[in-house]
């Protein structure tokens, strides 16, 4: 049976999205799955994500999903439905998938699957290394203060850009964590929701999480299969729970023999086949039946007054950015007067 075509735009992703990731991200293969998929400028369906503000020039005639990979909470006065982090409902606008669930299906069954240890596993043998850290950024200051405490008991390899003391740079994170007991996963921030990546690569390394972020992490994960240091009073209490896990190899075993996800939580495969049948009811309705945004007076109002205040406002940085070119170009032209 022939499939039907649909015409979908990508925009204000990151760059990496466009060069390496689009052909082969959940949303494509689910798409084409059931339809005959042309990725072009003159599209019926836009995603769009954080990375820029071209969005608010799509045209009305497009409905536009909005997918975010940070903590920011969707503008569904700019979108007709989203895909975020936030635990809400919106009819059938919005649906909380995080982030993480995009990433690659064999790691998030391995997360799934950590707790169910081989034969005569032995920790001692398999995990050598007490605990990972691996970040690119500074700022978050609890983060960067229960590194240095942690270190203050025995060295935390700190494998990425920010803090690096193991002498070079990790690519492969998985294999870097799982040598490792413990892993230290900080979210940049806390609020409700916002579980990432970070949670679910240290479980699919069986390691043990010591995570803090979301407060309802529990929601989707199971508490005991981690280090809560978002439920600690104190950085001392959170430290002596570290201490006393560290010191005990059965209590470790302990800890990684528990599944990753609550009990109440549903599989990987559930989660992905939700989302499935969310995106396809979308494409499934007539393009006109599948609008949801306001597009009459104050809808389109508050679209053409974004667009000129981010018009606005990238104008300014476009000109701030050619003072600094100059200005470069101004101090590489004397330095070289100056060297003569």
């Amino acid at each position: 049976m022939k499939k039907r075509k649909v015409k979908v735009k990508f925009v204000d992703y990151w760059s990496d999205f466009y060069e390496s990731e689009i052909e082969n991200c959940l949303i494509m293969c689910i798409l084409r799955k059931h339809y005959d998929v042309e990725v072009c400028d003159d599209a019926d369906y836009v995603f769009y994500s954080t990375m820029g503000e071209s969005h608010w020039s799509v045209p009305d005639r497009c409905v536009k999903i909005y997918q975010t990979g940070e903590n920011i909470v969707p503008d569904f006065n700019a979108c007709d439905y989203a895909i975020g982090f936030e635990w809400m409902d919106y009819e059938d606008r919005y649906i909380r998938f995080p982030n993480y669930m995009f990433y690659d299906v064999d790691l998030l069954h391995k997360m799934e699957h950590k707790h169910e240890l081989p034969e005569n596993w032995d920790i001692t043998v398999e995990k050598p290394d007490f605990c990972s850290f691996m970040v690119s950024n500074h700022r978050n200051p609890k983060r960067n203060e229960t590194f240095h405490r942690l270190c203050n008991y025995k060295k935390v390899d700190s494998g990425g850009r920010y803090l690096n003391n193991i002498g070079r740079r990790i690519d492969d994170k998985f294999a870097f964590d799982s040598t490792h007991r413990f892993s230290l996963c900080f979210e940049n921030g806390a609020h409700n929701g916002y579980t990432t990546e970070k949670l679910v690569q240290a479980l699919a390394a069986r390691t043990i999480p010591i995570y803090w972020g979301d407060p309802k992490v529990g929601r989707v994960f199971n508490k005991k299969s981690m280090i809560d240091a978002y439920s600690f009073e104190s950085m001392e209490a959170l430290i002596d729970r570290v201490k006393e896990i560290e010191t005990s190899p059965e209590k470790q075993l302990e800890i990684l023999r528990e599944p990753a996800l609550s009990p109440t939580a549903p599989t990987i495969d559930e989660e992905l086949q939700r989302f499935e049948n969310w995106l396809v009811d979308i494409f499934e309705q007539p393009l006109e039946k599948a609008y949801r945004r306001n597009r009459e007076m104050h809808g389109r109002w508050y679209i053409e007054r974004r667009f000129k205040i981010d018009a606005k406002a990238n104008r300014k940085a476009i000109r701030e950015m050619r003072k600094l070119w100059l200005k470069k170009v101004w101090n590489h032209l004397k330095r070289k007067v100056s060297c003569r």
